[in-house]
């Protein structure tokens, strides 16, 4: 069950979103307390998980990842053995850097990157073969209109 957030947590925790390299002085003084409290609710919004932790943002293209793919799987069996199954199986698969597991007609999309296309169709190769797997849909990305890596922490409250 998750806390109510006062002001300053969501202020706290908008900051820490645009940037995760800030300081707990310069955190403190954004957020308008000092700074020994404002390293206290840093670390127990860490604990409640709230914050997963802190991580730079690669530009997967300058990286040499030119190919982006969505993946729609369907599995053979929804038994939940199998769907746990699956889901070990991506994990383990270094090209899938998302599995969301969805309801309705797919069981699974899957956002792939690869350096080109000829090492993404030998992970379908590999991905088709994989048990209980019944097909594979495809979808290449032409290019990305919107990145937003952010929880939109300003909508919460219009509702």
């Amino acid at each position: 069950m998750s806390r109510n957030l006062d002001e300053i947590d969501l202020k706290i925790l908008a900051e820490i979103q645009a940037d995760g390299r800030i300081t707990n002085v310069e955190l403190a003084k954004r957020v308008g307390i000092s700074p020994p409290p404002c390293l206290r609710r840093v670390r127990a919004l860490e604990e409640e998980g709230y914050i997963h932790g802190y991580r730079g943002l690669l530009d997967a293209r300058k990286l040499g990842f030119d190919v982006t793919v969505f993946a729609s799987v369907h599995l053979s069996s929804q038994a939940e053995a199998d769907l746990r199954a699956f889901e070990e199986f991506v994990r383990a698969e270094p090209l899938v850097r998302e599995c969301w597991m969805l309801s309705g007609e797919v069981d699974f999309i899957l956002k792939c990157v690869a350096p080109d296309m000829a090492t993404f169709q030998d992970f379908v190769t590999h991905l088709t073969a994989a048990p209980h797997v019944r097909n594979v849909r495809t979808s290449l990305v032409l290019h990305n209109s919107k990145y937003e890596a952010a929880v939109p922490l300003d909508v919460k409250g219009r509702r």
